[in-house]
């Protein structure tokens, strides 16, 4: 099939429904999140945003909105340190500046430190 995706659904139980992912990197992450007990809420692909930058339409939409313990809400886009083009770095500067727009934090997160992961792996079985 030659497909680069991996698609698929995550169950978590802070929200006590499915959180869609893409890639397995996104599930490593939802995973944390899920574990993380600062969060309250997650969702994913929750917009998209549309600009044009200079020569073409772009449009992007990050992978997660996440709501906090403490009302604060966080973006997530998920990309690997090494798999940053120079359009996506450009896409995920123009969604930390909308979310600083509406009073939102963004993060872009890599892939997540092995142990840890893994512990929460064996944690949550």
């Amino acid at each position: 099939m030659g497909w680069a995706h991996f698609p698929g659904w995550f169950w978590a139980a802070t929200t006590g429904q499915h959180v869609g992912f893409e890639s397995w990197l996104e599930r490593d992450r939802l995973v944390l999140m899920d574990f993380d007990p600062a969060v309250v809420g997650m969702a994913s692909r929750p917009f998209w945003l549309h600009w044009h930058d200079g020569e073409r339409e772009r449009r992007h939409a990050p992978d997660f909105f996440v709501r906090r313990v403490d009302g604060s809400a966080v973006v997530v886009d998920v990309r690997a340190d090494d798999w940053i083009a120079p359009q996506d770095a450009e896409a995920f500067e123009l969604t930390r500046r909308a979310c600083a727009e509406v009073g939102w934090r963004f993060e872009r997160v890599g892939t997540p430190e092995a142990v840890a992961l893994a512990n929460v792996r064996w944690l949550s079985r």
